[in-house]
């Protein structure tokens, strides 16, 4: 890969970064994606988390920076991810690919708890299933989105979108 090629995706993930910046609104999700956490916790609740491909990987990292240790030595955050490949692959045998993560949820959710959803194009049906079964649950439903935010936009209690087309 060449230096310049290089430099035009860091130029172009700046860019992205600088765009998100720019509107007070992204923030401010953000922030409230904090405070519905936060409340949760305190409340006794958990936050579930799921995606897949890249999205998964952001969603077991996010999980296991809240149980280990994020910057500061603290006692560990309630969070879990949906990403055990034995469920992953019993559910979408038995019941589809579609159920792997709103079983999950079923399962383990409770009214208060919090699901981060990640997915890039926001249509991925997976996630948009456990997004319904939290909302039935009486779960707060954060979104981590891209492109248009796609159909979990309309599920989301908080919706943090990157204001961007690409994947990577």
């Amino acid at each position: 890969m060449s230096t310049d090629r290089i430099r035009t995706h860091f130029t172009e993930a700046a860019d992205v970064l600088q765009r998100f910046l720019a509107a007070p609104a992204n923030l401010e999700a953000v922030a409230e994606a904090g405070r519905r956490m936060v409340d949760s916790l305190r409340g006794g609740g958990r936050i579930i988390s799921c995606g897949n491909g890249g999205s998964l990987c952001d969603a077991m990292h996010f999980a296991e920076e809240l149980t280990g240790r994020y910057r500061d030595d603290r006692a560990p955050i309630a969070a879990m991810s949906i990403s055990d490949p034995s469920h992953l692959t019993c559910v979408g045998n038995d019941h589809g690919f579609e159920q792997v993560f709103a079983r999950y949820v079923r399962a383990h959710g409770r009214e208060g708890d919090v699901l981060v959803a990640f997915s890039t194009s926001g249509n991925s049906p997976n996630v948009l299933r456990a997004a319904e079964t939290a909302r039935e649950l009486g779960m707060v439903v954060v979104g981590l989105t891209g492109k248009d935010g796609g159909k979990l936009a309309p599920l989301c209690d908080v919706e943090v979108r990157v204001p961007h087309a690409g994947y990577a």
